[in-house]
């Protein structure tokens, strides 16, 4: 074999274990819903493949309330916060981002004044700027924006695809630009109003509300991924492998043409073979991963499911990732849209995740404590007069609890409980 040929292959090896492992990634990531429809298109392409999918209504196991109709809202801080648990550590710079994630509008700019956190809260300057600058760096691009013109630049940043002068000419003749002042612009630059006209249509690719897109809701149904089953104080995690896609191979089917002697029917249908049986080893090390996860989750937060309280203890993607010995992003995409059913109810594994909630210098509170503040405060409160979430803030802040108006409301949705309004209408 010449050198040449020897290095072809190691790079034809090299692509088809990235292909692998993008696949690996992919079925780890997806939901049921997701994998099955990933598993028909691999069907499509392998015909001596099946897809079997049925949820197992009549196991004694499984009852028809595990099919709840669900409002599943994408959430833009949920997206925000996986991002920053899986590229930042815990220190003060990753609580401000935090912060700032909370004070995010429905498009995505920041709605707080940065200029009162140096003057107000005595914030270093350099701790805010360098925080803002993290934000901004977070997926989707333009994240974190003041204005549309900081949010246009964001998203030009960095981007091979963005014409030479688009960067520039945002940055420094936003006005002009707006104003569509062509000609003025083309002798600035030493260009035609062809070139300025080419940024035109490249910003119109743009999102002047990159945080738009994650506020759609969508009806759909629930499939656990795991039950957890309670005898006395024990508690045991098992894989719902009745509402998993499942993958058949039509044995008779490829012994039929195993009979072809050709070299390329033989080559064809070892091809084949093994694509069969690297989904098959998939999608049993996604059982697997998903397990060991639920089961590390479950022995974290014991409490939630033994205590009537239901009680869930400060936890992070890296305390799973460190007990396990995986990698964060595993574990990010092990629980993403994955759910678990138990006694009282089917909750996301992603709720088990709780972080810091206050921002007060030196103080570290769950958001579980937060949360049963907050319920407290409302069974306390005058049902005829029911404080408002901005009310609510301020009777935390006097607990040094400093959360936003915005948090509050998302706590109280999670909790269930309805807004001022709809209390006093009850």
């Amino acid at each position: 074999m010449t050198l040449s040929q020897n290095i072809n292959q190691k790079q034809l090896q090299k692509l088809a274990m990235t292909q692998q492992m993008q696949q690996s990634i992919k079925i780890l990531k997806s939901t049921n819903d997701e994998l099955y429809s990933y598993l028909k298109q691999k069907a499509l392409e392998n015909p001596f493949i099946d897809i079997e999918f049925h949820s197992n209504l009549n196991s004694k196991d499984y009852d028809i309330n595990q099919f709840i109709q669900s409002k599943h809202q994408v959430s833009l801080d949920d997206y925000l916060l996986e991002q920053v648990h899986l590229t930042m550590r815990n220190t003060p710079i990753r609580t401000l981002v935090i912060y700032f994630i909370e004070n995010l509008d429905d498009n995505g700019y920041l709605s707080i004044d940065i200029d009162k956190l140096y003057k107000e809260q005595k914030f270093n300057k350099t701790l805010v700027l360098d925080a803002l600058t993290l934000l901004q760096r977070l997926d989707p691009p333009g994240i974190g924006a003041r204005d549309l013109q900081e949010c246009l630049i964001l998203q030009t940043q960095d981007n091979p695809s963005a014409p030479q002068l688009a960067l520039p000419i945002l940055q420094n003749d936003f006005i002009d630009f707006t104003e569509k002042k062509w000609n003025k612009l083309a002798k600035k630059y030493k260009t035609d109003c062809a070139h300025i006209k080419k940024v035109l249509k490249y910003v119109r690719t743009l999102s002047p509300a990159p945080g738009a897109g994650y506020q759609n809701n969508e009806t759909e149904f629930i499939y656990p991924d795991l039950i957890v089953k309670q005898d006395k104080n024990t508690l045991s995690v098992q894989f719902t492998t009745s509402n998993t896609p499942k993958i058949l191979f039509k044995k008779a089917y490829f012994n039929n043409f195993s009979k072809n002697t050709n070299n390329d029917v033989q080559k064809y249908l070892k091809e084949k073979e093994i694509e069969y049986e690297q989904l098959t080893a998939e999608l049993s090390q996604r059982e697997a991963t998903i397990l060991k996860v639920g089961q590390a989750i479950v022995k974290k937060q014991s409490s939630f499911f033994l205590e009537d309280s239901h009680p869930l203890k400060p936890l992070l993607l890296r305390d799973i990732a460190h007990q396990l010995q995986l990698h964060e992003s595993t574990i990010s995409r092990a629980i993403s849209g994955k759910y678990l059913k138990c006694d009282f109810g089917i909750f996301e594994l992603k709720s088990f995740f709780t972080t810091a909630a206050s921002y007060a210098e030196n103080c570290s509170i769950s958001v579980n404590t937060v949360q049963q503040n907050i319920k407290k405060l409302i069974s306390d409160e005058d049902k005829n007069n029911p404080l408002s979430d901005q009310k609510i803030v301020e009777l935390l802040q006097t607990k040094k609890i400093q959360i936003s108006r915005r948090t509050v409301a998302k706590y109280r949705s999670i909790m269930n409980i309805p807004s001022s309004k709809e209390r006093k209408t009850l």
